[in-house]
């Protein structure tokens, strides 16, 4: 699976462009605003577009999914069923974060866990990782050993708990209990911020940190 991480919005989202080298067909996970930028990457890399993956229903990580969708003619793919009301919630949550007006929608799937999305001849795991929302889910490449994991971890911090629907427990115990089983090795694309690994953020990440060791 190739990918580009391309900002976006004023939060500095990590939206991204992934594809299957082998088909040209990609998928854009969580893009949350600037969608002519979006458009811009499909067309240097002469990609076609096959649907809109979303790992959560904050702004930030869905403002340009209704409008993307509409000009590919793509659908929008997740979250889990449970981010439905901060979906129908966009018009308050555009006023409250200061951005562009943005009308309610709805996912043409939500995702469960255990569900596989196939992009061309590649395969994305998700997993329901609730905690910074009720829905949040997270994309596995196992081929690649690479997740997209929203804003359920980033380097040396976690997801906010502060949001109507939080839970910091279950939040930790999917970064505990989904994520950390897929090994150390696997590299992962937070929502906001570099890169890590697994195996990193479990030396060195002050709030779920263990060394390595077993619970």
């Amino acid at each position: 699976m190739k990918y580009q991480i391309i900002p976006v919005t004023p939060f500095q989202q990590n939206c991204s462009l992934i594809w299957c080298e082998k088909s040209g067909k990609a998928a854009v996970i969580d893009p949350g605003g600037n969608h002519e930028r979006i458009m811009d990457a499909l067309a240097q890399h002469g990609l076609q577009l096959q649907y809109i993956l979303l790992t959560h229903g904050h702004i930030d990580h869905v403002g340009a999914a209704k409008a993307l969708a509409t000009e590919c003619d793509v659908q929008i793919i997740g979250p889990h069923i449970d981010d439905k009301f901060w979906l129908e919630n966009l018009p308050r949550q555009s006023q409250n974060f200061g951005f562009p007006a943005c009308t309610a929608f709805e996912a043409d799937r939500y995702l469960e866990d255990g569900a596989e999305v196939i992009l061309g001849e590649q395969a994305l795991q998700v997993f329901h990782c609730p905690g910074h929302t009720p829905g949040h889910v997270i994309f596995f490449d196992r081929e690649e050993n690479l997740a997209w994991v929203g804003d359920v971890l980033f380097r040396g911090s976690i997801g906010r708990t502060d949001f109507p629907g939080s839970n910091y427990q279950q939040l930790i115990d999917s970064i505990r209990y989904k994520l950390w089983p897929l090994g150390e090795q696997v590299n992962f694309i937070p929502g906001h911020g570099p890169m890590s690994s697994f195996g990193e953020e479990r030396r060195n990440n002050p709030f779920v940190a263990d060394q390595l060791l077993a619970d």
